[in-house]
């Protein structure tokens, strides 16, 4: 019974620290919520059935992420995606409003190296050599992404948000 209640416990603490990153990173990748939600409880089970021993918080993080980017990659490149439709093919189907963010709606529109890199590092804090470590990409790769998606951002967005860092 003790041994229950742990794991329910250690599922607890998985679930509150890193449900919401993982949806959010994979939201990224799939631009679909349900989509994500079935990645974000993929990654959470193996997660908890995880063999691993963390080296610590950051390495359990990291893991996450690296975890999710490839569950989202492989949920792309699945069968299934290319034989089925989007809810807004589907006549009288009331789909959720997105956020009105111009520039979410930016970062979402952007090629998935670019989109990703940003994502990291902007939304996560993760500096240019920890998205190298992350993706297998190259520091200089990961920076090019960086400054190449913000250059098509700036593009995107006509420099409304310019003197707010983007």
């Amino acid at each position: 019974m003790e041994t229950r209640r742990a794991s329910e416990v250690e599922a607890e603490r998985l679930v509150e620290a890193y449900a919401d990153l993982i949806l959010r990173l994979s939201y990224t990748y799939l631009k679909s919520t349900h989509d994500a939600e079935d990645v974000c409880q993929t990654v959470l089970l193996k997660l908890m059935g995880a063999r691993t021993r963390f080296e610590g918080p950051e390495h359990e993080k990291a893991w996450v992420v690296r975890t999710t980017a490839n569950a989202c990659k492989d949920a792309l490149r699945s069968g299934f995606r290319k034989l089925t439709v989007g809810l807004e093919a589907a006549p009288d189907a009331a789909v959720p409003d997105e956020p009105d963010s111009g520039v979410v709606d930016a970062v979402m529109a952007l090629p998935a190296k670019y989109r990703e890199a940003i994502y990291l590092h902007y939304y996560e804090g993760y500096s240019i050599r920890e998205i190298s470590e992350l993706t297998g990409r190259s520091e200089s790769a990961v920076s090019a992404h960086l400054s190449r998606g913000r250059g098509k951002l700036r593009t995107m967005l006509e420099g409304a948000y310019c003197g707010q860092g983007v």
